[in-house]
């Protein structure tokens, strides 16, 4: 296996369609997922498509870490290597949701960006298993359609729903820092006209 070199926003390789794969079993498509794995861990994400190493061709690997599930989210659950080729999406509902994401081709700058809550999706993996599942919400649904996205050429920047919510990773997440101690302190002036001053206090000091 080899980490392989994750081409940035601005090649034009990631905003063309990618090709079909002719056969999903062939050695070189094994060991282009392999090397795509390698090179995800290698990077730190949570999922690759292959036109983001320089191949125009219609597979992606993704996993769900233990440590990237929402234990509030009866939904969301851990997810095991999985590389797929020729996948297809179907969108389940009308319910969507809007989550910050970032990408390895666009390093240091993450948006928010609105997404179908559920979808059915299908494909074949490089040893010749036929897998479909359902997703609904959390990163397993977003990652499959964040790198869906990828082989249709599109890269999240495209989908952010508002232009303030898009920027480098410290800016935003200091902004949303503040808007959250602004909604606190909101919340605590509401509290004091409805309960007096001595109940905000307490509630504040036991919410953190």
């Amino acid at each position: 296996m080899a980490v392989l070199k994750i081409v940035r926003m601005g090649n034009p390789v990631l905003t063309d369609r990618a090709d079909e794969v002719s056969d999903p079993t062939a050695s070189e498509i094994r060991r282009l997922a392999a090397d795509m794995i390698e090179t995800m861990h290698d990077a730190g994400g949570a999922g690759l498509a292959a036109p983001q190493v320089a191949v125009p061709l219609r597979l992606f690997v993704f996993h769900v870490s233990e440590d990237r599930v929402d234990p509030d989210d009866p939904y969301d659950g851990p997810l095991p290597m999985t590389a797929l080729v020729n996948p297809e999406i179907e969108v389940l509902g009308p319910e969507t949701e809007i989550s910050f994401e970032g990408c390895l081709s666009i390093p240091g700058m993450i948006g928010a960006v609105r997404r179908p809550l559920r979808i059915r999706y299908r494909g074949v993996t490089p040893e010749g298993e036929r897998i479909e599942r359902e997703a609904r919400g959390g990163l397993h649904a977003r990652v499959i359609q964040h790198e869906y996205d990828h082989l249709d050429g599109v890269l999240y920047p495209m989908r952010v729903h508002d232009p303030r919510f898009f920027g480098y990773c410290e800016e935003i997440e200091e902004a949303l820092a503040a808007a959250h101690e602004d909604v606190e302190a909101t919340e605590a002036a509401d509290t004091t006209e409805a309960t007096g001053a001595t109940e905000t206090v307490e509630t504040t000091e036991s919410t953190g």
